[in-house]
């Protein structure tokens, strides 16, 4: 069975940085869109940033320019490098897979277990 497993979080100064890791595991995501998603304290879940399969990539407004998402197919793993850390960036942060290919076939909606980033001086 699929299962995705993130690193990386922590307790980091404003203006410093973090790279969370996502690995994916129990299927094949060549042909899926990763992405990683963040839920703040008393906020709804947003979509932070999204690749494709096809590596082509998107952000929300509040984190373009400072975090940057990439993917390494061979690894099955999802990085998010986060730089110019904001107050505003803590908040449990959540791996997403849109589907897989599993034995049984394709599965959908897949999430990690979250890591926590806390930027706070």
């Amino acid at each position: 069975q699929v299962q995705l497993v993130e690193s990386g979080g922590g307790l980091v100064q404003p203006g410093g940085s973090l790279r969370l890791s996502c690995i994916a595991s129990g299927g094949i995501f060549s042909s899926s869109d990763m992405a990683w998603y963040r839920r703040a304290p008393g906020q709804r879940r947003e979509l932070v940033a999204i690749i494709t399969s096809g590596g082509n990539t998107n952000y929300a407004d509040s984190v373009k320019g400072r975090f940057t998402i990439s993917r390494d197919n061979a690894k099955n793993t999802v990085y998010l490098q986060m730089n110019s850390l904001e107050p505003e960036d803590t908040a449990v942060y959540y791996c997403h897979v849109d589907r897989a290919r599993e034995i049984r076939g394709w599965g959908y909606d897949y999430w990690g277990q979250g890591t926590q980033v806390t930027v706070s001086s």
